[in-house]
Order: structure tokens, then sequence, then C-alpha cells
């Protein structure tokens, strides 16, 4: 009981640090954005915005992570949260270089791969997962030789995940903070303690600088906040979430990372589908058809948080309640939302949604058309 009230202490004190340190940061990273010229001038119908937005908002989210974790985390002697901080610090300049200047999607890409490989060769990695066949005789699959390139592929998946979802005003810093929530949580009943006080410092950067970035945001977290959300969500879920042998390592790291996971991995077969690459950009994101469907920003941004937050209290669920109980659960939430969403959506706009759907079965994919919004995040 003691250990439980003083972990609980200090992931209380590394959610106040960061915060408080990320929503002073942001007005003086504010200044520095204009002055470098990291700025997000709208040019294309994919961008929600219609006035310039400073960007760089993800480095004061980022020092905020870092005060925060640098007073509360012993990392002395720890080369894995060690090798995790410093990839971060990677992943993080990568961010502020290219929101400052757009970098090649190639480069980015490599120096990606180079970050994800620094904890990986230091013992952060995913050495066995469950079988998702409940029927096997084998419980779990040990990847062996396989590790390193398999952790090295989902720390890379999420970063690029959080970044692609990264289109509407508060929306990848919330689901960011929903997520980290839920870790957060599955750790301090599984007593990680490093892994809680992390995921706390984590929600309270976000946190701290949601006011600035809902809508209408005064500024945007870049590629810089995006990608290290990403990287931070991926490296700790390795630390404390595929720890787990049993049916739930496989499920709760897909849940509690369900939205991002879900949206880049339909991109990426809509634009093969339609003959394009993998990394073209478009306007076809989940949050994208929100909007085309009727909905205003705020609108779109809090379905997605609901969603965010049903997968992630499903995790919950099936850590501490078993398979059936967390299927119940989701159910549950899934019929709940509907009728909320009956509720507070007017009347015009779930027609608009009917009307939507139905021409999605006749025809398929909807064509692009003009954003009804006048400010919204950045998508790369």
């Amino acid at each position: 009981m003691a250990f439980e009230s003083q972990l609980i202490g200090y992931v209380v004190l590394a959610l106040l640090a960061a915060l408080m340190v990320s929503f002073l940061m942001t007005p003086v990273v504010k200044t520095f954005a204009y002055k470098v010229g990291a700025v997000d001038v709208p040019k294309d119908s994919r961008r929600m915005h219609k006035v310039p937005i400073p960007r760089l908002g993800g480095l004061a989210i980022f020092i905020g992570f870092m005060v925060s974790i640098l007073l509360l985390v012993d990392i002395r002697g720890n080369a894995q949260m060690q090798s995790i901080l410093m990839g971060a610090v990677v992943i993080v300049v990568l961010g502020v270089v290219d929101d400052i200047m757009a970098l090649p999607a190639m480069l980015k890409f490599v120096v990606q791969i180079v970050a994800a490989l620094i904890p990986a060769l230091n013992g952060v990695v995913i050495q066995a997962f469950s079988n998702p066949n409940i029927f096997s005789a084998k419980p779990y699959w040990v990847l062996g030789a396989l590790s390193i390139p398999f952790t090295v592929l989902w720390i890379v998946a999420i970063t690029n995940s959080v970044n692609l979802i990264d289109g509407l005003d508060g929306l990848a810093n919330g689901v960011s903070a929903i997520s980290a929530t839920t870790m957060l949580v599955i750790a301090l009943m599984a007593s990680e303690a490093q892994v809680a006080i992390v995921m706390a410092a984590l929600v309270g950067a976000c946190v701290g600088f949601m006011p600035y970035n809902l809508n209408p945001a005064k500024m945007f977290m870049g590629d810089t906040g995006a990608t290290f959300l990403g990287y931070i969500l991926a490296t700790m879920s390795i630390q404390g979430l595929f720890k787990f042998y049993a049916v739930i390592s496989f499920a709760v790291p897909f849940l509690i990372l369900g939205l991002p996971i879900f949206d880049t991995s339909f991109a990426f077969i809509r634009r093969i589908a339609h003959g394009q690459s993998p990394m073209h950009a478009d306007r076809g994101h989940i949050h994208h058809r929100l909007i085309d469907m009727g909905l205003s920003q705020k609108q779109a941004v809090a379905t997605l948080y609901v969603i965010s937050a049903i997968l992630g209290l499903s995790a919950v669920v099936l850590t501490t309640g078993g398979e059936q109980k967390a299927m119940l659960f989701f159910a549950a939430l899934c019929i709940v939302a509907v009728v909320a969403a009956r509720v507070v959506f007017p009347k015009e706009v779930r027609a608009e949604l009917q009307e939507e759907l139905e021409e999605l079965r006749e025809h398929g994919l909807r064509g692009e058309k003009e954003p009804p919004e006048s400010s919204g995040e950045k998508e790369e």
C-alpha cells in the first residue's frame, strides 16, 4: 500500500510538472517559430486552416516531458530508458528541421529507422507476443532473430501513424493523451512504476499544450510533436504492454493505438488500390471524411476522441476482466456512442451522413471537395 501511494504521488507530480512546463513554454516556442519561419501556410485543400499558423508546438511538449522525466525518473544506469530518450531527441531534432524546411520523405524515414534502432539495440525489443489463434497449442510466438526488425517496424509505424492523423486542431494531441492515459492506468494496475511515471509526464505535456491547439488553433505541434508522441507511445508500449505473455499482449497495444493504426492502414490500402504510392498525400483520412460528411471540426475531433476512449477503456477492461468482458464492454460502449451521436448531432447532419453512406455504397469513394472550416492542423 505504501508503494502504491508513493507511486501515485510520483505520477501526479510528473503530470503536473510536465503540464506546467509545456503550458509556459508554448508562447516562447511560438515566438521562436515565427523567427525561424516555421509557419504553416495553407496551400492546398488538405489543410483546414486559411491563415498562416506557427508550427513547432511539439517542442514545448518535448521540453515539458523531458523536464518532468529528468526530475522524477532515475535514468542513471538505466540503459533502456536512456536509449529511449536519446532516440526521442533524434526524432525531435528531425521534426524541428522538417518544420522549418521541408525534408525529403526518404531522408525522414531513414532517420526514423536510426532513432528506432537506438532503443532496439539496447534491449527495448518485442521478444514475443501472444498467438492471436486462441486454439493453437503455442500460447505465444518467440521472435528470436526477428525481434529487432519487428521492433523497428513497430516504432517507425506508430511514429508515422500518429503523424498521419495530425490533420485537425487538437486531434493528434488529444488522441495521444487518451492513449497515454490508457497506458498509465494499465501500468498502475501492473505496478510498472517507470512506465506509469513516463506516461503521466506525456499526458501532462499534451494537456499543457492543449489550450493552444484546440479549435481554433493558435499553434500547431507540427511534425516535431506528432512524431515525438508516436515515438514515445511506441517505445513505452514495448516496455509496458508487450511484456504480458498472454492473449492480451497481442490485442492491448492495437486497441490503445487503434485509431492511428487503422487510419494509416486504410490510407495505405486506399492509395495502393488507386495505383498511387503509399506515401502519396491525399484527403481521404478519417478526419477528412467526417468533415466531408458535414461535421464541424469540433464535432469531428470529439467523435474521434470518443472512439479512441472506447478503444482505450476496452483495453483496460481486457487486462483486468478477460476477453469476454472486454468484448461485451466494447459492444456496450459502441451502442452508447451511437445513441449519443443521434442526440448530439443535428438532424440535418445525420441526414447528410446517411446520404454519404448510401453514395459510398453505390459509387465507391467520393471525390474531393473544398473544406468548410477555416482552420485546422497541418497534414503532411
